[in-house]
Order: C-alpha cells, then sequence, then structure tokens
C-alpha cells in the first residue's frame, strides 16, 4: 500500500464554491455556526455542523444530527452544488492569508501508515470528540473534514506542486475572513506517479492539525474491515483525506496564557518568585517574544520581557525544551500553582490570530489577571516531539490560515 493515493474529489461546482466553503467543523461553536449560515442555504456547515438546521436545544451528539447531515449532503448532491470527479486527482491546494502563501497537496493518506506512526501524532485525542467524528463518517459516507499534515524536506515535491499551482485554479475562492483558497486538479498520470513515488520514499509525514479526524477514520476502517469479509487493503476506507504542506511552508502562531488570579500572592510576590527562574525587563507596548525561552508578561496594565535563565533549557527532550513547557514549569506550576492546564478553570488560551491587543482586553477588563504572550512553536519543534513518540502540551500550536471544509471531500465507496 502507498503513503498517499488519489482519489475522487467531491467538491463544489465552481461557479458555487463560494456559497459552499466553509470554516472548519470545529473553529466554531453551534450559535456561531448558526449566525454564520443566515442567508446561506448551501454552507457546507450544514454538512459539518448539522445541528444548526435542528431545535437549538438538541444534543450536538443525538443521532438525529448525524441523519441531519446526510440529509444534507444528499441534498446539496441533488441539486449539483456538489460534484464528484470522474476520475481519481491528486490536486494542488493554495492558501493564501496577507502576505503568506503556502501550497500542499490534497491526497489521502493511509490509515495503515497512520496506525503504525509513518503518520505521526503529537496530541492526546479525547474519545467524545473520535465518537463525532466516526458517527458523521459512518452518516455521510465520506470523510469531510481534512487533515492537515506536514511533510519533511522534498524539493522534488516542493517544484511540482509550485507547477501545478500555476494559471487559474478550478476552484478559486476567497473566504469571509479573507483567506484565499485555490485549487487545481493533477490529472497527468506520469505526475500522480511520480508524487506517489515521493512520498513512498518519506520515512515519515506529520499530522499537524485533525488528530480526531485522523483517529476516527482508524476506527472507521477497522470497522469496516472487519465487517468485509472480502476485504482486500485497496477499499477506499483505507485511507483518509489530509492535506499536506511542505514543513517549511506552514505558519504556526503563537498560543497564549492568561490566568484568572494570582493565587494567594500579590503582584509584589509575583514578581519576586518570578525573578528567581527569569529576568524581568518592563515595557511600554506590548511584548510578543522575538527569541524561544522568551515571555511577555501583562500585569496591572504594563508589559514585562521575560527571559528564562539558560541553564534551565533542556537541550535533550523535545518535549521540556517547548517554550509552553518552559512557561509551565518554571511559573504557571510553581507560582501559580495551575498543574492541569487542561481542567484547571483559571487558566485559558488565547490563540495568536487574536493579537496581543486581546490578552490586554482581557486582564483589564478584570476577567483575568495576568497574560503571557509566547514564542510560537516551530515546526521543526513539533516534528521533533513526534519522532520521539512524544505528546505536546495542550493548546501548544495555533495553525494558520485554516484549511476550508466543503473544498473537496472524499467519499467511501
Amino acid at each position: 500500500m502507498s503513503l498517499i493515493r488519489p482519489f475522487r474529489g467531491l467538491c463544489p461546482d465552481p461557479q458555487r464554491a463560494t456559497d459552499v466553503v466553509a470554516p472548519p467543523y470545529d473553529v466554531l461553536n453551534t450559535e456561531e455556526a448558526r449566525r454564520r449560515v443566515e442567508g446561506r442555504p448551501w454552507s457546507f456547515l450544514h454538512i459539518s455542523k448539522p445541528e444548526i438546521d435542528l431545535s437549538p436545544d438538541i444534543d450536538p451528539f443525538d443521532p438525529a444530527v448525524y441523519a441531519k447531515a446526510a440529509e444534507n449532503l444528499n441534498r446539496m448532491l441533488n441539486e449539483g452544488m456538489l460534484v464528484r470527479n470522474d476520475q481519481p486527482y491528486y490536486y494542488a491546494y493554495r492558501l493564501i492569508m496577507g502576505e503568506h502563501t503556502q501550497v500542499g497537496l490534497v491526497a489521502t493518506a493511509s490509515v495503515a501508515d497512520y496506525d503504525s506512526n509513518r503518520v505521526r501524532k503529537h496530541e492526546f485525542t479525547r474519545p467524545v470528540k473520535e465518537d463525532d467524528r466516526v458517527h458523521q463518517i459512518d452518516a455521510v459516507n465520506a470523510q469531510t473534514g481534512p487533515v492537515l499534515l506536514a511533510y519533511p524536506p522534498a524539493p522534488e515535491v516542493d517544484d511540482i506542486l509550485a507547477k501545478a499551482a500555476g494559471g487559474a485554479g478550478d476552484i478559486d475562492v476567497t473566504a469571509d475572513d479573507g483567506v484565499r483558497h485555490t485549487l487545481w486538479a493533477i490529472s497527468d498520470s506520469d505526475i500522480v506517479a511520480q508524487l506517489t513515488r515521493c512520498f513512498d520514499s518519506m520515512s515519515a509525514i506529520y499530522i499537524a492539525d485533525g488528530h480526531h479526524r485522523s483517529a476516527a477514520a482508524s476506527r472507521v476502517c477497522a470497522g469496516r474491515r472487519a465487517a468485509n469479509s472480502g476485504h482486500t487493503g485497496e477499499e477506499s476506507y483505507n485511507y483518509f483525506l489530509s492535506v499536506i504542506f511542505p514543513h517549511h511552508e506552514m505558519k504556526i502562531l503563537d498560543y497564549n496564557r492568561v490566568v484568572k488570579d494570582l493565587g494567594a500572592l500579590n503582584s509584589d510576590e509575583m514578581f519576586a518568585q518570578v525573578g528567581k527562574n527569569f529576568t524581568i525587563e518592563s515595557f511600554d507596548t506590548a511584548v510578543r517574544p522575538q527569541h524561544p525561552a522568551e515571555f511577555g508578561m501583562y500585569l496591572d496594565g504594563r508589559w514585562y520581557l521575560l527571559r528564562l535563565h539558560e541553564d534551565l533549557i533542556p537541550n535533550d527532550d523535545p518535549v521540556a525544551r517547548l517554550d509552553v513547557s518552559l512557561l509551565a514549569v518554571h511559573l504557571i506550576e510553581p507560582i501559580l500553582n495551575i498543574h492541569d492546564p487542561r481542567r484547571d478553570e483559571r487558566i485559558d488560551f488565547v490563540g495568536g490570530i487574536r493579537g496581543l491587543r486581546e490578552l490586554e482586553r482581557r486582564v483589564d477588563s478584570g476577567e483575568m489577571a495576568v497574560a503571557f504572550s509566547l514564542y510560537p512553536t516551530r515546526m521543526e519543534d513539533l516534528m521533533a516531539v513526534a519522532d520521539a513518540n512524544e505528546v505536546m502540551p495542550p493548546k501548544s500550536t495555533w495553525f494558520e490560515p485554516k484549511l476550508a471544509d466543503g473544498l473537496v471531500s472524499h467519499v467511501l465507496d
């Protein structure tokens, strides 16, 4: 089995793609999605978050929700809003956000290689979120949300994608947030074979975002394999929908922290404790760290730059040397007494897309007592953690721009 293979994509009618494509299902809550689809009957959110078409008090995991997703998908197929390609293709996918551009490959990736950790992971998953995606895949008989992956240095693949992403795209949409999504079908059989060979030569590719989607695809595959007495390994359920970018083009933003109170400390005591492991420099403007092991701290209406003492930075542990780990181990845990960021309600997380002004707002409003800005996790650090078969702390990465849902889906024949 190949690491990746082409597939017959289910795509919007190019003339109606703007009406269809939507944000990823997991970046909006239900109420936000309801507002987003007002006046947009063909939005893919009707498939990815179908509870928006049901009673406001319905459990989003109710079986009726998944049945509604299937109903909405069939409606969009019958109306010609979604059309399935007649041949298996790879697709070049370009994202443009402001001055940033990245071009990746839409393909299906091997579940067997996911199970063997050749498709490498760096996060734990939650059963309830896995269950949700399993039910959704089974209901619509398709994978409608792509997994965001990264591939290691591969100049040959970079060149192929750069050439494929030339000229007018087959689908070209600028989303509500200003991000431009362009898709090109790669139909040349020699190029398709060349791409397959290139990826087969890679020792690993890396999940950036989509651990629950990939875990769900593995579970669906296992269930269908067990139920299929004629299983060959070539069935479409053996692969999952992916968009694979060169690791050096991917953009990770800072993922910042805000904390409700200083525990038993006052501000002076807080500074005294922080000063044991960090140098502290006061600033008149917002602090965006420029190097690893630097942190901005916003407290009592003023910004400070914290630099962790160099002798406290480990070199041989890919998880311990992450900035999110350094801040936790040397400040948030011992000084603010927060040891379980997954469950402790005193701490919250703010994606860098919201800017440092959001940190100031949440502290100045009195909702939070202190905020911390972080240097973004680097792709090389993520890959090192995955190669070590380790798990990153929660809320370590915030990828932008986001992939669009509905641009291309993978039907399970």
